[in-house]
């Protein structure tokens, strides 16, 4: 007998059969009048019989079936609105849409809306630092060349490889302004970044030049997201590595081996140039300071012996013969005083006496520990005196005798 034929489970023979202990298919009248009983029992109803359920005795009574119904539908619905709960957390912000339309925007704890589908949600992690590697993958050696390489503004061609580290500022936007966030920003980090090394020179990128790069290439980049409104914040770009391309290297290295030796040179030059400026600087000052005094000198003492010879000159003018008399014995003295030589007038009358005046005048002049240090030696000229005298005394004689023969 088939299942779906409508004696199925009246047939007392199969009853019988299945009292006997035999074998058969369930009997789904059974199975049915069980689950009215326990439904009708939790709405406080007793089970249906051929009195109590206003029905035959061989179904289900109507209100068993509606009360069940019933029951089902409210578990049903109960979890169909409990689908509509979800939970943000503190790093996120959940988008409630509704059909599919922007509706609002809730922070973290747990939210409700709509279940499905009528409303539903995205959770979007606005604090997560994303990152997006450009030029390379994975690490520095894994190169893409496409991304890397840029022209600078002395047409010379560099490899680059940067990161991008980015944040969102607004989920709505990212979430509707966006087909696919990483290939936006990827995108406009490539354009800002070869616009910023277009506009420089290579030394400067590859040297002093490398911060100021990254900092102009944010500001760029941020600027061209905020004009497709992509709700993304860029915060901080990072220059991985940056050199001349494989091909040129060695003649790259080359150049710069040079470039340091000329700055080598000129470093020792302006260090040369520091310790011998100076120096010049001095003596030139110096030499300008003493011209200076010199030259104040000169013409106070010529001012001086002007002024001088003025004075003279008024005194000389009262009476010249004593003046000119007198000046011609100072220069005299003047004179004398600085020679050895003695000059005697012997045409004159009276004897004629000679002093050894060198001899006193350097006798004279001596200190008393030169002197005393000459004193064992000037023995012997004093024994020899007697002698020296004689000899003056006959020449003093010899003299007297040619001055009466002359007489």
């Amino acid at each position: 007998m088939s299942l779906n034929d409508p004696r199925w489970g009246n047939d007392k023979q199969g009853d019988d059969k299945r009292k006997g202990g035999e074998s058969g298919p369930p009997d789904l009248e059974e199975i049915w009048r069980d689950l009215n009983r326990k439904i009708s029992s939790a709405f406080g109803r007793k089970g249906g019989g051929a009195n109590g359920g206003g029905s035959d005795g061989n179904g289900p009574s109507a209100g068993a079936v509606g009360s069940g119904v019933a029951l089902i539908l409210g578990i049903l619905f109960v979890l169909w609105m409990a689908s509509g709960w979800y939970i943000v957390d503190a790093s996120e912000k959940g988008v409630v849409l509704r059909f599919g339309k922007f509706k609002e925007i809730t922070s973290e704890g747990l939210q409700w809306h709509l279940p499905y589908p009528f409303e539903s949600h995205e959770v979007v992690n606005v604090t997560q630092v994303r990152t997006v590697e450009v030029g390379y993958r994975g690490n520095e050696r894994a190169k893409d060349l496409q991304e890397a390489l840029m022209l600078t503004d002395d047409e010379n061609i560099i490899n680059i490889q940067f990161a991008v580290q980015y944040t969102l500022s607004d989920a709505r936007a990212f979430l509707f302004n966006n087909r696919d966030p990483e290939s936006s920003v990827k995108q406009a980090a490539e354009t800002a970044m070869r616009e910023i090394v277009g506009k420089s020179r290579m030394d400067y990128v590859l040297y002093e030049g490398r911060e100021d790069i990254a900092k102009k290439s944010q500001l760029l980049m941020q600027t061209i997201l905020n004009r497709y409104d992509t709700g993304i914040q860029i915060s901080k770009v990072t220059l991985q590595n940056a050199q001349p391309p494989e091909q040129v290297q060695d003649a790259f290295n080359d150049a710069v081996k040079a470039g340091q030796n000329r700055e080598q040179l000129k470093n020792e030059g302006q260090a040369y140039a520091n310790d011998v400026i100076p120096k010049a600087r001095g003596t030139a000052a110096r030499l300008l300071e003493e011209a200076t005094g010199y030259s104040g000198r000169v013409v106070a003492q010529a001012e001086g012996d002007a002024s001088r010879f003025k004075q003279v000159y008024a005194e000389y003018s009262k009476a010249p013969e004593v003046t000119r008399s007198r000046m011609y014995l100072d220069v005299m003295q003047q004179i004398y005083s600085n020679t050895s030589k003695v000059l005697i007038d012997t045409k004159g009358n009276g004897n004629m006496l000679y002093l050894p005046l060198d001899k006193l005048m350097q006798a004279a002049g001596a200190t008393p520990d030169a002197s005393a240090q000459l004193a064992p030696k000037s023995n012997a000229p004093m024994q020899d005196a007697p002698a020296h005298s004689d000899v003056n005394d006959s020449r003093s004689r010899d003299t007297r005798g040619r001055d009466r023969g002359d007489r």
